[in-house]
């Protein structure tokens, strides 16, 4: 186990690859978008990113996107910091069963949404959900529930066999 992962053991269990369906629900609770997603949870080794996460996003009609959030680690979080978002994740030391990490992060560029995420981690290690509750200018504009599967500890296989495939 690297330094990295003994710092942050909760989001060690997270490392691999995970399947799962993201579902947005606008203020008044309508659905407004579903789509599947692939996410790659890496512990990379690299002291300057100790951690990589890349989601894969497929939409029904076909629309497709990937997006990597690099991430740095100091004062027991992780930090992202990209043309993307802002923020960091932690874990959360007040549940006694080692389930939940928090995230808060911004749009870069849009300082009038920010965005909370709560992730619960199965305590077989197989399924997690995670919630986002998107904030703008203090109201809630959006919800995201996110469901997963996971799929293998073998990012680095699964990595490869993706850029194969183009």
């Amino acid at each position: 186990m690297t330094d990295f992962a003994k710092a942050m053991p909760l989001l060690a269990r997270h490392e691999g690859v995970w399947d799962g369906t993201y579902s947005y629900f606008n203020a008044k609770n309508e659905k407004v978008d579903e789509h599947a997603s692939r996410l790659l949870c890496r512990i990379t080794g690299d002291p300057e990113v100790p951690y990589r996460q890349t989601n894969h996003y497929r939409w029904p009609d076909g629309r497709t996107e990937v997006r990597d959030f690099p991430a740095t680690y100091r004062d027991g979080r992780i930090w992202w910091d990209n043309e993307l978002i802002q923020g960091w994740a932690a874990e959360v030391p007040l549940d006694e069963y080692n389930r939940t990490m928090m995230l808060y992060w911004q749009r870069t560029g849009d300082p009038s949404l920010y965005l909370y995420e709560q992730i619960q981690i199965s305590d077989c290690g197989q399924h997690r959900c995670r919630t986002w509750h998107w904030i703008r200018n203090g109201m809630l504009e959006t919800r995201t529930a996110i469901q997963e599967t996971f799929v293998t500890r073998d990012w680095r296989a699964v990595d490869a066999e993706m850029k194969a495939k183009g």
